[in-house]
């Protein structure tokens, strides 16, 4: 009698420390699943921003396009300058006579004007350039992010798979065991708490029986 009882406290004391390791693993899955659902929503939020620097961006390289057809605009204007004042070949004799009509002040004058507008323009060319390469730079840097954000959603998505589907096999090792108790109403320090690690002892499910008397 006294047997019986220490096993069946035995087989309690075990049932409770597989019950609480049971426990404290399904809260370990659920605080990592808990952790990995904000690791995406944050980087989900990254990518967000970074795909937002990429829109504007575009919107400075388009106005940089924009910037970029008005210096062509005034390039033309001067080409024109240039040719008006080279003349044209069939008819360079008026050119000079023209220019031979105007006082040396306002030839010095307009040809000060024409440096001044060649040196402006040769200006805003480089200018121009710097802030290219350097929309550039940008465009790469948040191309470079957005990809690795991807990257890292990416594995984080596949890691939290992953404790969601061992949560959900500890779970149902869980019923398993419970239906399996309950079943073949076995002694909980003879119960195997995974029926993956082998078949419940034949001999389990037998009650003690009194000796015999000779």
């Amino acid at each position: 009698m006294g047997e019986g009882g220490d096993s069946s406290a035995l087989g309690s004391e075990q049932l409770r420390l597989e019950l609480g390791q049971e426990k404290q693993m399904k809260e370990m899955l659920e605080l990592s699943i808990f952790e990995l659902r904000n690791t995406i929503t944050e980087l989900e939020k990254r990518l967000s921003s970074v795909e937002d620097e990429g829109n504007e961006w575009k919107t400075r390289y388009e106005t940089q396009v924009e910037l970029n057809r008005q210096l062509e605009r005034q390039t033309g204007l001067l080409q024109e300058k240039m040719e008006h004042i080279c003349g044209n070949p069939t008819d360079r004799l008026s050119s000079i006579r023209s220019f031979d009509q105007m006082p040396v002040g306002s030839l010095n004058q307009f040809l000060k004007q024409l440096e001044e507008e060649k040196k402006s323009l040769q200006n805003q060319l480089k200018d121009y350039e710097l802030r290219l390469e350097q929309e550039a730079k940008a465009y790469h840097k948040a191309n470079d992010e957005r990809r690795m954000y991807l990257a890292e959603i990416s594995q984080t998505s596949a890691t939290l798979k992953i404790a969601e589907r061992q949560k959900t096999d500890a779970v149902q090792i869980k019923r398993k065991n419970q239906i399996l108790r309950r079943r073949h109403n076995v002694p909980e320090n003879q119960r195997i708490l995974d029926p993956k690690k082998g078949p419940i002892k034949k001999t389990a499910g037998v009650k003690q029986l009194p000796k015999l008397k000779h």
